[in-house]
């Protein structure tokens, strides 16, 4: 996962923001980056709303990290966390 970590750096976030961010617990989160265990689909998406990616991007199967549009309740509900 070491475009979940980069990403992370990029956006000057720190894991504890993350926690903030996604709703996912910081100790839970680092075993994700550090490769330690598997994001489920709902902490894949929440975490692709935080950094403003893809979950595409951090799922490897592409090299761009811009997102796709969005509807606007995804953009608001990203928000919400």
């Amino acid at each position: 996962m070491d475009r979940l970590k980069r990403l992370r750096k990029e956006r000057g976030y720190t894991q504890i923001q993350m926690q903030h961010l996604t709703g996912i617990d910081q100790s839970d989160y680092s075993k994700i980056e550090n490769g330690k265990r598997y994001f489920t689909f709902e902490q894949c998406r929440k975490i692709a709303l935080a950094l403003h990616t893809s979950m595409d991007y951090l799922a490897g199967l592409t090299n761009c990290q811009k997102p796709y549009p969005r509807n606007q309740s995804e953009e608001l509900e990203g928000r919400d966390h």
